[in-house]
Order: C-alpha cells, then structure tokens, then sequence
C-alpha cells in the first residue's frame, strides 16, 4: 500500500491555507507568525483525542491554526512513517500550527520538541486504565486490529488482561509487555521544555490542568489575548469526548472493574516501580 504524503494533497493543502488566512485576517499577521508550533504528543491509548480536542481549541483564544491533518507519525493511509518523514512534517508545520502524534521519547524527537519555537505537550495515563482501554478496542470496537483474534480467542477479560500486562509472543501474535510499552515514553517526563500532562487532571482537575497548558505556552512566548478564566473556559468547551471514533468510557480509575487479584499481582511483578514513577502509587503496597 502506498504511503500518501498528508501535505501533498491538495484538498487539505488548500484547507489549511484557508485557516491560516482567517488567522490572519482575524489576529493579524504579525501575531500568527510569532505564535509558537504546537504539537500534542501521546502514548496510544493515553488521551491523545482528548489533548488535541483542547489544543485545538487554542484557536479560539489566539493566533493558532488547525490545519486538520492526520498525526505527524502516520500518513495519510495511516502508515507509520520513518523518522526522516516524521521529522519532515514538523519541519513543514509553520508558526501557530496544531499538530499532534505519536513520538518516542528519544533522538531526534527529544531534541526537536524541544527546540525554540514549539511548544509540546505529552500526556500520559495509568497503565492500568490503558490495559483496558486497549484490550477492549481491540476485542469489541475494531475487528481489524492485530490483537483482535487472540484477544477473542481467549475468551475472559482476566486472560486479555494477563496477555497485556505480560506481551505476547506467539506465531503470529506479537505484543510488547505493558512495562515496554511504557519504556519508551518515559524520558519525556524528564524534559523540562515539555508540558507533561495527565490524562486523570484533564478529566478530574480539568481547570488546574489547562491552566497549566497556558502557562507553558506563555514561556513559550504566547499569551492568550483573552482574560485567562474565558481562555479556561472556551478550551474546556472544545473538549467533547464523544467526537472521537475510538472514545468508549474514559473514566479514570475503571480498571478496578476488570482486574482480579491475580491481574493486580501479574501486573506488580511485571512492572515494577512503574507506578510509582508515574506518580499513580506511592510503593506496591496498592
């Protein structure tokens, strides 16, 4: 299958010109060329649809441009892209463009999130709520996901459970443990030039939690041109969960229901002191 180019196309290069016009014409053009790229990052599974939602919202307190298109990671046929053509579309993005993906934290993409003139956030989620999450969309809301057959063959929640704590690595069936999945976002929480945020505060503590996407993008030389409470206010309005395809529940702290005690032992000796490193537990002792 090809991979077809998202900046190529000429019905979304033509839309995203249009909305950086009546950025212009609505903020000035001064303003939108000073306004920093904004690039929401995510594990799968973590709330990448709801901190987009948010992010694009911006659009309604300042010189900020949606350009609708996919995550810089994938194509337009929704491949994954090489880091060369990953690295290509942030580099084509242009001041006060939204844009969102899916990066590891690791060169080059630590270095380039980081750099003058983009503002980032990455958001995260309790691993154990992802465990859910991703089990259920791969077993009930999209037939044509990797896992969907042995998640199926299975048969009981307890055993996909088990099988996502753990990996898989069976003829025809590979999936990485939780912890390894984890391994390979957590530098970002390292990144000072980062705004790590949860996916529990912008469900729970929605108003601290955007305030603090504010106030990255302040260091980051963008200053809302609204009073900051309407600025809360007008991002909090643009989250709407059930815009998105994958949506189901969303609902911090669900894996309570679906895991049994021989899950939560399974899923403290797989991974460790990853809760505590996350800040979702203080010890094992949960």
């Amino acid at each position: 299958m090809s991979r077809l180019n998202q900046f190529k196309q000429p019905f979304k290069l033509a839309r995203w010109r249009g909305r950086r016009a009546l950025a212009v014409r609505r903020w000035g053009a001064a303003a939108v060329a000073q306004a920093p790229v904004v690039i929401g990052n995510a594990m799968p599974k973590s709330g990448s649809h709801l901190l987009i939602q948010v992010l694009r919202g911006l659009t309604q307190i300042g010189p900020f441009v949606d350009p609708g298109l996919p995550p810089l990671t994938r194509s337009a046929d929704n491949q994954n892209l090489s880091d060369k053509e990953v690295l290509a579309n942030i580099a084509r993005l242009q001041a006060g463009d939204i844009a969102y993906a899916y990066l590891h934290a690791r060169t080059p993409y630590l270095e380039t999130l980081a750099q003058p003139g983009i503002a980032a956030f990455f958001i995260y989620r309790d691993p154990r709520d992802v465990i859910v999450s991703q089990v259920f969309y791969a077993t009930e809301m999209h037939p044509g996901h990797g896992m969907h057959a042995y998640y199926q063959s299975l048969g009981i929640m307890e055993e996909r459970v088990d099988a996502a704590i753990r990996g898989v690595n069976e003829a025809g069936t590979v999936l990485s443990s939780i912890r390894a999945k984890y391994e390979h976002y957590l530098a970002w929480l390292d990144q000072r030039e980062i705004c790590a945020l949860r996916f529990e505060d912008l469900i729970l503590q929605r108003e601290k939690a955007i305030g603090r996407i504010l106030d990255h993008l302040a260091a980051r030389g963008s200053v809302p041109r609204l009073e900051r409470r309407v600025a809360i206010e007008r991002l909090a309005a643009a989250i709407q969960p059930h815009a998105s395809g994958t949506f189901r529940k969303g609902q911090p702290g669900e894996w309570r229901q679906h895991f049994t005690g021989r899950n939560i032992e399974h899923f403290k000796q797989a991974t460790g002191d990853l809760l505590p490193r996350l800040g979702y537990e203080k010890d094992g002792l949960w």
